[in-house]
């Protein structure tokens, strides 16, 4: 049974993204050539030689032939916090059962859209870094990304649909692109894009029951952490360098990145504002909205919350605002800010450290 066989008969959607006028825009970056081809015998070139020794084909590593049944749960149901809910307890085990599938498969369709923005954006730090070393690491992230597209999107083939990208990761994404230093674009993807991709990726492998889909995801994972560790690697010493109000202009742009995100989750988890991709996996799963979230604001009231299970690492706390304080981009001035937003700080590095060894969170 194909996932798109469960979309009420009559819709008129068409779930196959397609080009938008808006989507093509130009990007102020510059352009650094470097004729200094010495290595840096640095962190940095040693992420280079991770990077040349773990390139994988995916066609001959992973088990394309995998049958995948999307009406049957990608992810183990006690794993996801909408199955706490007493609301979807109630319930029919066919709505519950087309709402995991969509769910599951809106997730893997913002894998797959992110993986895109990570290609263009490794490109731009390709062409903009003026460093010779992290020109050549760059490249290898870029090559990286290109076979991270390739495989979600032979597996999303597999499910037979792609939700669109939600507003919010565009809104960041092409919010980077548009930037015009190499350093927001890397402190947008290596440490916040990244760190999103790297946390939920975490998740995805230890929750999948699907052969292909965690197998697919370790290596896709282990790409990230070099990535990841990229960011600090070579900006941790740029950053050091620079003028107290060029690390400020860093540290806001840092902020406002982080702060798309958070104010997003906080408008979804209320209802308040709601991604068009999710509304689609309510409408196919034939659940009214305002349902739902009365639902999840029951579950809050009744101390049923939204939090991930042990095991599962929380992106913003674990990998994003660590990684941020790692670099000294949570300035004095930009604390105050993120106080006002409502986002936390936290700065405990344990968990992101573990993830740039490249394997997954015990």
């Amino acid at each position: 049974m194909s996932i798109a066989e469960t979309i009420p008969t009559g819709s008129k959607k068409d779930w196959r993204v397609t080009m938008n006028p808006d989507d093509i825009y130009k990007n102020p970056m510059s352009i650094a050539w470097t004729f200094d081809y010495l290595m840096s015998k640095d962190k940095v070139e040693d992420l280079y030689k991770r990077a040349k020794q773990n390139q994988w084909d995916s066609d001959d590593l992973l088990p394309w032939d995998t049958q995948v049944d999307p009406s049957k749960p990608l992810i183990n149901d006690r794993s996801d916090p909408y199955h706490r809910m007493p609301f979807f307890k109630k319930l029919s085990k066919s709505q519950q059962e087309t709402f995991t599938a969509h769910s599951t498969a809106q997730l893997l369709s913002q894998f797959l859209h992110g993986e895109q923005g990570a290609l263009m954006t490794a490109a731009c730090v390709t062409h903009s870094v003026p460093d010779a070393t992290a020109k050549l690491y760059a490249a290898t992230q870029t090559m990286d990304e290109a076979r991270h597209v390739e495989v979600y999107a032979k597996y999303c083939d597999k499910i037979a649909i792609v939700y669109p990208m939600s507003l919010r990761m565009k809104a960041l994404i092409d919010a980077t692109l548009k930037s015009d230093r190499y350093e927001k674009v890397m402190i947008g993807m290596n440490m916040i894009v990244e760190g999103l991709a790297l946390g939920a990726f975490n998740n995805m492998y230890r929750t999948t029951q699907c052969e292909l889909l965690k197998k697919l995801t370790f290596n896709v994972m282990r790409d990230e952490s070099r990535h990841v560790s990229f960011g600090h690697a070579y900006l941790g010493p740029v950053i050091e360098k620079l003028p107290e109000d060029e690390v400020e202009d860093l540290a806001e742009f840092a902020f406002q990145a982080v702060n798309i995100l958070a104010q997003g989750q906080n408008a979804s988890a209320t209802g308040a504002s709601v991604d068009p991709g999710f509304l689609s996996v309510l409408e196919n799963s034939n659940i009214d909205p305002k349902d739902f979230f009365k639902g999840m604001a029951e579950a809050a009231a009744d101390g049923i919350t939204q939090e991930l299970p042990p095991g599962q690492i929380h992106s913003m706390k674990d990998l994003m605002l660590p990684a941020l304080a790692r670099v000294g981009l949570l300035t004095p001035t930009v604390r105050k800010k993120y106080a006002e937003a409502g986002i936390p700080i936290f700065e405990d590095l344990r968990v992101l450290q573990a993830m740039e060894g490249g394997h997954p969170v015990a």
